[in-house]
């Protein structure tokens, strides 16, 4: 069946009940302010609900407007964002906040056109803050509201393919309650994340839907939604070097463009070096070693591209002053005081 053909309507009042019963208590339901809302929205792209909670409290008592983000120092933004990767989301959060400021007074408009203009607001981030914060009846579907509408109706379209996702936008649009559609879609997500589950089988003893169900039904819902498969991620090779003194560590800051812009990193290079090598590398860079030790093998996964990491510490004459792009900095300070990326997390317990 496709969704467009399921009757909707008597799946309304059932699904709001339901989330009045169940909905989780998140800090950004307490107070569901416009900035509140997209923030957590931003976070919650690519970051599991219980790893974004701490990470949200954080940021919104530093930040807690949105005027305060815009004139927030990149280091200090980048540093409250740390962890939560995918560190562009943080930037194009500032430029939209800047926009906001200059454009309509600090507040994000009460306009879902308007919102899908402003940098990193996509579908369904303009359809949660304008329904949850607005009450305007527009949709928000993502990755959990889709495979639910995939396997409720029994559609097998790709859901990757962006023309399935804007037919169930239209699908539920027809039946979104004016006066409740930031219940409704946070119902629907709710739905996706804790019943509906992407990983192993649904718990359909506890969904509202399930005698309306089509997957259940004909017993296919592990065969829902339909998703096809990413390109494989490209595997490249590091070197990791953690480079101190007595009381200082090596730090570079990678470009302002590409791959975690902006963030400090320890000194790496590409392939994998023998201890001898890694000598050579140091030297090569005008340090002074005085030893050498293996830190051992690392991985990091971004969404295109997994680095697999072997390390070394190295300790070296006094760090004078700044050499080759590095810069010297206090051991004790450095995780407080700069953004390093969770990619080097292992390497970082060292310091």
């Amino acid at each position: 069946m496709r969704m467009e053909d399921f009757s909707w309507e008597p799946l309304v009042e059932p699904l709001l009940e339901w989330f009045r019963g169940n909905a989780r208590a998140l800090p950004w339901r307490e107070d569901a302010t416009p900035y509140r809302v997209w923030v957590s929205e931003i976070m919650l792209q690519q970051t599991r609900v219980e790893a974004v909670k701490p990470y949200f409290e954080r940021f919104v008592d530093a930040l807690p407007s949105i005027q305060d983000l815009a004139e927030c120092e990149e280091d200090k933004l980048l540093k409250l964002w740390e962890g939560l990767g995918y560190y562009n989301r943080a930037r194009n959060m500032q430029a939209t906040a800047r926009t906001v400021t200059e454009e309509y007074g600090g507040e994000l408009p009460a306009d879902h056109e308007k919102l899908l203009g402003l940098k990193g607001v996509g579908r369904y981030t303009a359809g949660a803050i304008a329904s949850i914060a607005y009450q305007i009846p527009v949709p928000a579907v993502d990755g959990n509201v889709l495979r639910v509408v995939a396997r409720v109706s029994a559609d097998d379209a790709d859901i990757m393919r962006q023309q399935t996702r804007a037919r169930a936008e239209q699908a539920l649009a027809k039946v979104i309650p004016k006066d409740r559609a930031g219940a409704f879609n946070q119902a629907l997500m709710e739905l996706g994340a804790t019943v509906c589950l992407p990983n192993g089988a649904p718990l359909c003893a506890g969904c509202p839907w399930a005698d309306f169900c089509e997957a259940r039904k004909r017993e296919i819902w592990q065969e829902l939604p339909v998703k096809s498969k990413a390109k494989p991620r490209r595997v490249e090779e590091k070197t990791v070097f953690v480079i101190r003194d007595g009381g200082r560590v090596a730090l570079h800051k990678r470009p302002a463009r590409g791959l975690l812009a902006g963030m400090y990193e320890f000194p790496n290079t590409s392939g994998h070096l023998t201890e001898e090598e890694a000598l050579r590398w140091a030297k090569g860079k005008k340090l002074t070693p005085i030893r050498i030790r293996e830190l051992g093998p690392a991985k990091h996964i971004f969404s295109h591209v997994e680095w697999h990491m072997v390390g070394y510490a190295i300790r070296v004459d006094e760090l004078a002053e700044q050499k080759n792009g590095m810069l010297f900095v206090d051991a004790a300070d450095s995780r407080e005081r700069y953004p390093i990326p969770a990619a080097f997390g292992a390497y970082a317990e060292r310091v």
